[in-house]
């Protein structure tokens, strides 16, 4: 009976071992050449599966000592710090002493002396070019914050300009340009452009430094930048301008069409994006009128009636458009 009931155990501590234990790759065993090998996180070993030879054992577990069925006990429970970003001058691994001026009031009156010379002298050890770093990713983070980026755009950004500082491509312009041109160059990139307009407007730089610093930081980085489509800035002009999504499909309809035409080469992509976006409205019955979008987009009512023209004229659709105008302005 104890001898049946010991066999039992056996196999289902066998069992559980071969449950927990996973195939490795690339690993040959020494002594037959199998390349059968699996890992055993229970009796940390690597074993041969065809001859039972141990290549290796009493490996330390570097897997995390708690289970979690759920992403908030993960959350709970992990105690690990957050990764790794650019997006902080160190990266987000060192410390710093406060946060600011109202923590000298949460120390103690006899030693906010003491803590005053310790963040003075903290912040003066701290290497140029972390200082450096330290203003110019908080910089980034408004320009981001202001024209409503994300995560990923952020990261790229910043990872772009620690690459630059290191390789001393910053010294000689200013760090606002710097800002401008990178986020300019990212944003196109990744396929969420902004207007150059934008970006000046929340940097507050000359338009010439920043294309001075864009051409340089493009050519010294390898940022290869296609032509902008016009398509990428429909949706977002169309939310700014409140107009629906029936709008938007007719905007990017028409401009499939202006495309295979050969309208929007050579022209500027926020104005043929206008142009469409107006002559949709039109069409859709949720007129806005092209002062009222070159108002808003910051594009010149000039640019918007020339691209509106040449379009209409083109896809023959220009005795629709005028009837649908003073079928609108009829009702208003």
């Amino acid at each position: 009976m104890t001898k049946k009931k010991d066999e039992k155990t056996q196999n289902q501590e066998l069992n559980k071992t071969q449950s927990t234990t996973q195939k490795k790759s690339g690993l040959v065993c020494p002594e037959c050449g199998s390349t059968n090998i699996i890992e055993d996180p229970v009796r940390g070993e690597l074993v041969c599966q065809d001859c039972g030879y141990v290549i290796s054992e009493s490996m330390i577990d570097t897997s995390q000592d708690w289970r979690a069925f759920d992403s908030e006990q993960m959350t709970r429970r992990a105690r690990g710090g957050a990764p790794l970003t650019f997006s902080k001058h160190d990266l987000g691994l060192t410390t710093e002493i406060g946060k600011g001026v109202l923590e000298l009031y949460k120390v103690a009156p006899s030693k906010r002396a003491q803590y005053y010379r310790m963040t003075k002298w903290h912040k003066r050890l701290i290497r140029s070019k972390d200082r450096n770093l330290s203003y110019a990713l908080s910089e980034l983070q408004r320009v981001v914050s202001f024209l409503g980026l994300s995560r990923a755009i952020h990261e790229k950004i910043a990872k772009y300009y620690n690459e630059a500082v290191n390789r001393g491509l910053i010294r000689g312009r200013s760090i606002e340009a710097v800002i401008a041109a990178l986020t300019y160059a990212v944003t196109r990139e990744m396929g969420s452009p902004r207007t150059l307009e934008e970006i000046l407007e929340v940097c507050n730089v000359n338009k010439r430094e920043v294309g001075r610093a864009y051409r340089y930081l493009a050519r010294e980085l390898g940022i290869r930048i296609l032509p902008a489509d016009p398509a990428s800035f429909i949706p977002r002009f169309c939310t700014i301008l409140g107009l629906s999504d029936k709008v938007q499909a007719k905007a990017l309809e028409i401009l499939k069409k202006a495309k295979k035409a050969g309208i929007s080469s050579g022209k500027g992509p926020t104005g043929i994006a206008a142009a469409v976006i107006y002559i949709a409205s039109v069409l859709v019955g949720e007129r806005r009128t092209q002062r009222e979008i070159a108002d808003t987009l910051g594009i010149t009512e000039v640019t918007i009636r020339n691209r509106f023209k040449e379009i209409i004229s083109k896809l023959g659709i220009e005795k629709e458009i005028r009837e649908k105008e003073k079928e609108l302005l009829g009702e208003e």
